[in-house]
């Protein structure tokens, strides 16, 4: 069983370095990079006397030296062999460089932003989790009744509805659009904040996430709480679920003392992508509709631009949590169900 974990976690940089040569590769196919992108938004500013210095007026393309010297400034007069294996020996020790346009290092605009995309993910992904793990357990006992049918409707209309148009509803229901005033419309937390007590400005920073956290969570409960049903009613149907009943255990006793164990395996599966799915990649509209400055606006913004440190920066970051999360995530199932032997068992 040590020589599984230990395999796994030395698999864990050749999937890392795999993952970040195939993503450089397809960067290096992608028309338009940092060059063509800067050189564009100079053409655009250009005008007058700048504009014909600048850019040839009869092939209308700008002059060889100034994308020498753009390539330079982004280190794109180097090959792309020694290009990459620089990038990997700098991420190695999580140099990720400075951005092209920001003028910082990536690590502290990844520091700056991770307090927005941490408390939406984290706070998004418990709710999920304490709402829709019991409520699709007491859907699979009243399978077929008027609960299971009346929460099967109302979670699939929230299903249905897009995060980022809900977050417009509750924007303007609940954050002073037309009706109620009761939430901020904008930030992590107030401008007050540093005059506050240290149990108010607990409170005021849960009061600004209460609506973005809801605008995620809402959609996000109907899938794991189908999944838990499922999980539970395909348990609920076995011999040994019989046979407990029968030896005289009680209800409880049969779902959280011996079903539960199982049928909380598969629905763990899911917990690392949903979990670097709601820190990541989740919420980039949500953040845009209350203001809040995280990681997956920050990322949107770098692709947009082609600045490239902040999008390997990101993108390494994001894989190696992945990576780590998903050996815990088997790590888990050992502890859940004791049956579950990874590293094989001899006859």
């Amino acid at each position: 069983m040590k020589k599984y974990w230990l395999r796994r976690l030395l698999l864990i940089p050749l999937t890392l370095f795999g993952i970040m040569l195939l993503n450089f590769v397809l960067i290096q196919m992608t028309p338009g990079g940092p060059v063509e992108h800067m050189l564009l938004k100079m053409q655009n500013s250009a005008s007058g006397t700048e504009a014909a210095n600048i850019v040839d007026s009869k092939q209308n393309t700008f002059t060889q030296q100034i994308r020498e010297e753009l390539e330079k400034q982004f280190g794109f007069d180097k090959p792309v062999l020694v290009r990459f294996v620089q990038m990997i020996k700098n991420y190695a020790r999580f140099d990720f460089g400075k951005s092209f346009y920001q003028d910082r290092s990536v690590i502290d605009l990844i520091k700056d932003k991770m307090p927005v995309s941490i408390s939406l993910g984290v706070f998004s992904t418990l709710l999920i989790y304490l709402i829709a793990i019991p409520l699709g357990i007491k859907k699979a006992v009243r399978h077929g009744s008027k609960f299971d049918k009346w929460t099967t409707f109302v979670l699939t209309i929230g299903y249905a509805v897009p995060a980022f148009l809900l977050a417009i509803f509750l924007v303007i229901f609940f954050a002073g659009g037309h009706y109620l005033g009761w939430f901020p419309l904008r930030g992590l937390i107030s401008d007050n904040w540093q005059e506050l007590s240290f149990g108010r400005q607990i409170l005021d920073y849960l009061w600004h996430l209460v609506l973005p956290v809801l605008s995620i969570t809402i959609g996000g409960i109907a899938g794991l709480c189908f999944l838990t049903k499922n999980s539970f009613l395909d348990e609920l149907g076995k011999a040994y679920v019989r046979t407990a009943r029968a030896k005289g255990c009680s209800e409880k006793r049969v779902l959280y003392g011996h079903v539960f164990r199982n049928a909380m395996l598969l629905v763990l599966a899911g917990f690392p992508a949903m979990l670097i799915g709601m820190l990541f990649t989740g919420s980039v509209l949500i953040e845009v509709i209350f203001s809040l400055d995280g990681l997956g606006l920050l990322g949107y913004e770098a692709i947009q631009n082609r600045d490239y440190p902040i999008v390997f920066g990101t993108l390494y970051l994001f894989a190696l949590l992945g990576l780590v999360l998903n050996v815990l995530s088997d790590f888990i199932y050992t502890l859940i169900d004791p049956r579950i032997h990874f590293g094989g068992r001899r006859a």
